[in-house]
């Protein structure tokens, strides 16, 4: 039996999350993906030039574990630059941890995605992202439906009342991550 995956903490979400050659001429180009995890991996070690058991720690994952996730990551990195493929930054399974002098507030607070969540630990514990001011609606990306918004309740915290899912907030980081990639599918 393998062992249960554990989060990788992250201190750092990318601006961008998508990078294509100059003058690429393909309407779809071959995407190479690269996790948050591996782009963490790389930042620590090759942008901040922590030594690997400094950057493990980190990110909470054993030395070996990290020289995985860099190796993987420098192969993706070297593969999209030298073969001329885009290269797509994922999100996953990882804890954003507060960034020190700056607060959580800069992050973009909590995304659900299929493999798991990208968490900005918020004051008390309590992990939100900025708020969207009183108005507009809860979405669910699931079925479509629309309700709403309550003040005071994110809309993280409601549940669909067609197929039971956490609603995301319209106009929301996340929102527009699933409008995204239904356009990508051609919904």
């Amino acid at each position: 039996m393998p062992r249960p995956f554990c989060r990788r903490r992250i201190g750092h979400l990318p601006g961008k999350w998508r990078f294509f050659p100059e003058g690429s001429s393909a309407v779809a180009p071959e995407i190479v993906t690269l996790t948050l995890d591996e782009l963490e991996a790389l930042r620590l070690t090759d942008l901040l030039g922590l030594y690997h058991e400094e950057a493990a720690q980190k990110m909470g994952v054993s030395r070996a574990t990290f020289g995985r996730i860099l190796e993987a990551g420098r192969k993706k990195v070297a593969e999209a630059l030298v073969s001329g493929k885009a290269l797509r930054i994922e999100e996953g399974p990882v804890e954003l941890v507060e960034t020190p002098g700056l607060g959580s507030s800069h992050q973009r607070g909590i995304r659900s995605v299929p493999g798991g969540y990208i968490m900005s630990p918020g004051k008390c514990g309590y992990r939100h992202g900025p708020g969207l001011g009183p108005g507009g609606f809860c979405f669910c990306p699931q079925c479509g439906f629309k309700k709403p918004h309550q003040a005071g309740v994110p809309c993280v915290q409601e549940r669909c009342p067609h197929c039971g899912s956490a609603m995301v907030r319209e106009g929301s980081g996340h929102h527009r991550l699933v409008e995204e990639k239904k356009s990508e599918k051609g919904e």
